[in-house]
């Protein structure tokens, strides 16, 4: 008798068995050529610095040190120690650029953004003041550090960075307005020095001098006389986790605060202009 081996029997009612799907030859040319592209080349910090100087003028390799230090960036290091950008490092880079400039975030706020999955798609150059960036990052507020003066410039970068006349720096050095320092026979500003000369540079177009500024002056200290009140005890603290404590809520306050006075100022002048 004769018996059916089990590796031959076909049973007729068995579905038939798909056939295997194989790849066509452009795809394969596709992935071949995918494959041979090479990858974005690395570039190094001063390149990085000249990619961005035209959207940020303001840009500096101390600035883009900086925000590695606070643990916003992270370049791969040559053996050598020598930071190397890609394509995602700079794209990451202008997107907390963009940030600060038209949103005002603190760097506190924008390490949660880009935790929280924002991307240079969610951050359009010029988006200040626009309803849409407002209803994505709810209240904006000035980025505020008080621990880091940033770079020091001398007196002719600064007349040359921010167009401002010589004379009209002078004047607000006289009336306290800014102070600078001085070292060997030449002053030096810091950064937030050489930002208030840039918007006092602007305001001298509609003949605004150093003595229309005492009032700025003046709100600014009492400003900061109620805001070191609110701290005291904690920013004199001998601990310094207390004290490090103290200061982020001082430049979160003084986040607050700006934005508030800013608020206030545009409900008046609006006022003004109906």
């Amino acid at each position: 008798m004769a018996i059916d081996s089990p590796h031959t029997h076909i049973d007729p009612d068995a579905p038939e068995a798909p056939e295997l799907a194989l790849p066509g030859a452009d795809a394969i040319e596709e992935v071949a050529e995918a494959e041979a592209r090479p990858a974005p080349k690395a570039v190094t910090i001063g390149a990085v610095c000249k990619a961005l100087v035209q959207e940020f003028p303001d840009i500096s390799i101390s600035k883009i040190r900086y925000l590695e230090d606070q643990k916003l960036l992270a370049p791969r290091r040559t053996q050598g120690g020598y930071r190397l950008y890609t394509q995602n490092d700079i794209t990451r880079l202008r997107t907390i650029l963009r940030l600060q400039r038209d949103e005002f975030l603190p760097l506190r706020v924008i390490r949660q953004e880009l935790a929280g999955g924002r991307t240079e798609r969610d951050v359009a150059p010029g988006s200040f003041g626009s309803g849409q960036a407002a209803e994505r990052v709810g209240v904006r507020r000035s980025a505020v550090a008080v621990r880091d003066q940033g770079a020091q410039y001398a007196l002719q970068d600064v007349v040359e960075d921010t167009g401002a006349d010589a004379d009209l720096i002078r004047e607000l050095v006289d009336f306290g307005v800014i102070k600078g320092e001085a070292r060997g026979g030449t002053r030096f500003f810091d950064e937030t020095e050489r930002e208030i000369i840039r918007a006092v540079s602007e305001l001298a177009r509609y003949g605004v001098g150093g003595r229309n500024l005492r009032v700025f002056r003046t709100s600014a200290d009492r400003e900061s006389q109620l805001l070191q009140s609110i701290l005291a005890p904690a920013l004199r603290s001998r601990n310094p986790e207390r004290r490090k404590e103290a200061i982020e809520a001082l430049e979160n306050l003084a986040s607050v605060t700006t934005h508030l006075k800013h608020l206030l100022l545009i409900r008046d002048l609006r006022r003004i202009a109906t």
